[in-house]
């Protein structure tokens, strides 16, 4: 494989990727820039959090 970046600065000038990748990236980069959006995630995540232990985790799973 080609190495893309020497001494810090890309040899290529531009890229290939999927319209997919695209589409996720620009996603992302909505949530990311919604401070709105952020906290809601972030305090969602406090929220949700729940402790418990393995065999608790296994039987809920039925594994």
């Amino acid at each position: 494989m080609a190495e893309a970046v020497k001494h810090g600065r890309h040899q290529t000038e531009w890229i290939t990727i999927s319209i997919d990748e695209y589409e996720s990236m620009q996603r992302t980069i909505k949530v990311l820039s919604d401070r709105d959006l952020m906290n809601q995630i972030k305090e969602g995540k406090r929220e949700d959090v729940k402790i418990r232990d393995f065999e608790e985790l296994a039987k809920e799973l039925g594994i």
